[in-house]
């Protein structure tokens, strides 16, 4: 349940630069959360109404963007998906850190950003 913790601290962050401007309500949050944080839209969105009740943000719209994760393999110089192996163990599909192309091990970069992307307040 770390979502949890993840939009305290959303929330505390945005209702302080909410305070910084002189706002008198926070109207919209737009979060950019990364594929690869396995983060669930669903949690993070049940934990901010339920932190956003009784404070500067209460009845904003929270809007959450997905970012695609992405690899780079510096044998072969792939750039791009990651691959997604299916296991019949775990019932789902889960994410590899080798290159599609040569099977090397990649760096990952994209998916791992959970941003504030903007803030709409009203002063």
């Amino acid at each position: 349940m770390h979502e949890f913790s993840i939009t305290t601290q959303l929330v505390e962050s945005v209702a302080d630069e909410a305070r910084r401007k002189n706002a008198k309500r926070v109207l919209e949050v737009h979060l950019i959360i990364g594929d690869l944080t396995l983060l669930g839209a669903s949690q993070i969105r049940f934990a901010y109404k339920l932190l956003t009740q009784d404070n500067i943000m209460k009845d904003s719209k929270l809007f959450i963007r997905h970012k695609k994760g992405k690899v780079k393999c510096d044998k072969c110089g792939y750039k791009g998906d990651i691959m997604f192996r299916n296991d019949p163990v775990y019932h789902t599909a889960f994410p590899t850190l080798a290159c599609p192309r040569c099977n090397s091990t990649v760096e990952i970069i994209q998916g791992k950003e959970c941003v504030i992307k903007s803030i709409r307040m009203y002063v």
